[in-house]
């Protein structure tokens, strides 16, 4: 697996650097402020995990880093680099930063096998052999190489979501993205998606993750953030954040959340 994109070849020169970096980031929906002055640095190899109530801004924030939300104003950067406005250069990025998404946004009409090999063909140029060959070892990977030749309504829920970070894997992504991606699981289905994310933060991928799932905060996050009204409110490692919450907003939601 040798195939090296040109962002590959020019980030060589800045990969001492946080691999993501968000300064003064601000969005509104209209009236509603979402992102309030977001300052956030990545490092490689770390896993950021995003906590907070409902309407606080999490997967916006999350969404703003390959783009599929705009910003009013401030700055992000991938890897050293700004992030493109549109075309190509987006495109190129959107394959650099891998998505899993809370619904599996799988190609309904594609197998299991096509939906993970399509991406590599079109966007990173990889030979089909060859993208067909990292598919299979792909979802071997995360539990489903059996599927490969079922199209996604013949599989589970949970198998689905597995089909999908296979499918963000293939790309070779230098960061990977989850905003809730086990939020629409049936709960028996939610462990064997969480063991395929710890699997990925344990071989070092960076992640940021945002999730209910206080479990795999504790366990795979580097960091916690904790967010509210579209600010982030407090940062901590997991031990301390769950231990000893510093802000009144945190020991709130934690007192609702964990004694439930």
């Amino acid at each position: 697996m040798t195939e090296e994109t040109v962002s590959d070849t020019a980030s060589d020169a800045v990969a001492t650097g946080p691999l993501v970096s968000l300064k003064g980031v601000d969005k509104h929906y209209g009236a509603l402020h979402v992102l309030q002055d977001i300052n956030l640095e990545i490092a490689r190899g770390e896993v950021v995990v995003l906590i907070g109530p409902s309407g606080s801004g999490k997967s916006t924030l999350c969404r703003t880093i390959n783009r599929l939300e705009t910003i009013d104003s401030g700055s992000i950067a991938i890897d050293g680099r700004p992030l493109p406005a549109e075309g190509k250069e987006l495109a190129r990025l959107r394959a650099d930063v891998g998505m899993v998404f809370q619904s599996f946004n799988l190609f309904a009409h594609k197998t299991v096998l096509e939906n993970v090999v399509l991406a590599q063909v079109k966007v990173r140029k990889v030979p089909r052999a060859q993208a067909e060959a990292t598919a299979r070892e792909l979802l071997e990977r995360v539990g489903v190489g059996a599927q490969a030749d079922k199209y996604p309504a013949q599989l589970s829920g949970g198998q689905q979501q597995r089909v999908a970070i296979a499918r963000a894997l293939a790309m070779k992504p230098k960061v990977m993205l989850f905003d809730e991606p086990t939020s629409a699981l049936d709960p028996e289905m939610v462990n064997e998606v969480l063991e395929v994310m710890r699997s990925l933060a344990a071989e070092g991928m960076t992640m940021v993750v945002v999730t209910h799932e206080m479990g795999f905060a504790r366990s795979a996050a580097n960091r916690v953030l904790f967010m509210a009204d579209g600010r982030i409110v407090e940062e901590n490692t997991p031990d301390a954040f769950f231990t000893a919450p510093r802000s009144d907003r945190a020991k709130d939601f934690l007192s609702k959340i964990l004694t439930h």
